[in-house]
């Protein structure tokens, strides 16, 4: 196997094995705006890191937690759930609330701090302003592989499947206090970067090692993380990590979305489908638009059958063709979460920020209600 002395060597893990880093929103109790916080919070956490870890991310109005290495998705919901109530304990104590969604419904992010750090001060240097308006939320997850090979085929065989992952997770319709008409707004945050996008046709793990060493050579990378890519390898994990989720609302949605990334994995492996990298590249921008700003009502295009196709039919088909997936994983409950959103008989957390604002005519009131939501009380806010 080819190795690259720019990429960490490839540590195979057990193939599904799963883990999960979701960006939280860190905000006053005043008034329910984002915060300069994370430092500050991190000083003041004791905290054994039994559940993963609590990290910076690249403005002080954000935190990541990341859950230990899981075989099964009920690991996953465990550890987010003591994630969530070591963060709630301490925020508490410093008059910070933590809630969840793709995007602050109002921040001013001119106002954001960029968190100290050498990778934090490059990235402002390079990107600028771009780098306080990625003061946006998101969930991924990692999927193990047992080799390198896998994880460069799975990148690509996932990549068809990002409108249905965006569409599941919608959870941004507002920025900079008004409503966008998006269900996922954050994802425009993402796509300002030039190495935004979807992994090019690749064969194997040599020729992706070939590709970077390529693009590290013309200076445009340093590292993996300089690939903002929808579904991109991560060797050091010996994973594949799926990074076009919005952070939900609830660690409940969070572990549903994971367990469905779960089963169209195996789905994928076991069947090895029909798949063209190259061609799925040409709708791969156009179909990634449509999901994040229709969600599931979008209409998306498929390349094979050169036909465009009803975006929630299509999970829905989705979900039916796991089905032995979901039970021979264990989870098909998490999925049965996700079929009612599909279905229409729960509400997906965009309409449900949305509903909010109805009722209660105030986003400040709204980002009340979420946190409330995430903390796993009831809808929150009374209308004033």
């Amino acid at each position: 196997m080819t190795t690259s002395p720019r990429l960490p060597e490839f540590k195979a893990s057990p193939a599904l094995s799963l883990g999960v880093e979701l960006e939280l929103q860190l905000l006053s109790l005043r008034d329910y705006d984002l915060t300069r916080a994370a430092t500050d919070l991190l000083h003041a956490l004791d905290y054994d890191e039994r559940y993963g870890e609590i990290k910076l991310e690249v403005t002080e109005s954000m935190i990541e937690v990341s859950t230990l290495p899981r075989t099964h998705v009920d690991g996953i919901h465990l550890d987010l759930q003591g994630l969530r109530a070591v963060l709630l304990e301490c925020g508490t104590q410093n008059n910070i609330a933590v809630c969840g969604g793709g995007t602050h419904p109002f921040h001013h992010w001119p106002d954001r701090r960029i968190c100290p750090g050498e990778r934090y001060d490059q990235t402002y240097r390079r990107y600028g302003y771009l780098a306080k308006q990625f003061t946006v939320f998101g969930q991924h997850v990692h999927l193990g592989c047992e080799s390198a090979d896998d994880a460069v085929w799975l990148t690509q065989a996932l990549c068809p499947y990002v409108p249905a992952f965006i569409a599941l997770s919608a959870a941004s319709p507002y920025v900079d206090g008004v409503d966008t008409f998006f269900q996922s707004a954050r994802l425009n945050a993402v796509s300002a970067f030039p190495l935004s996008g979807q992994c090019p046709p690749l064969r194997d793990w040599n020729a992706f090692v070939e590709y970077f060493d390529f693009m590290a050579a013309c200076g445009i990378v340093s590292g993996i993380k300089d690939l903002y890519w929808d579904v991109r390898p991560k060797p050091e994990f010996g994973t594949v990590e799926i990074r076009v989720f919005d952070t939900p609302l609830t660690i409940e949605q969070a572990t549903s979305l994971t367990a469905f990334a779960q089963c169209v994995a195996r789905w994928l492996l076991r069947t090895r489908p029909e798949m063209d990298a190259a061609l799925n590249l040409h709708v791969a921008r156009y179909n990634k638009y449509q999901a994040c700003r229709y969600g599931l009502d979008a209409k998306v295009s498929d390349p094979l059958r050169r036909i465009q196709i009803d975006l929630r039919t299509w999970v829905e088909e989705i979900i039916r063709a796991t089905e032995d997936d979901a039970d021979a994983l264990a989870c098909r409950p998490w999925i049965d979460r996700l079929r009612a959103r599909v279905s229409g008989a729960q509400p997906p957390d965009a309409a449900w920020v949305r509903a909010q604002f109805d009722r209660l005519q105030n986003l400040n009131d709204v980002v009340r209600a979420a946190s409330h939501r995430f903390r796993g009380e009831a809808e929150g806010a009374p209308a004033a």
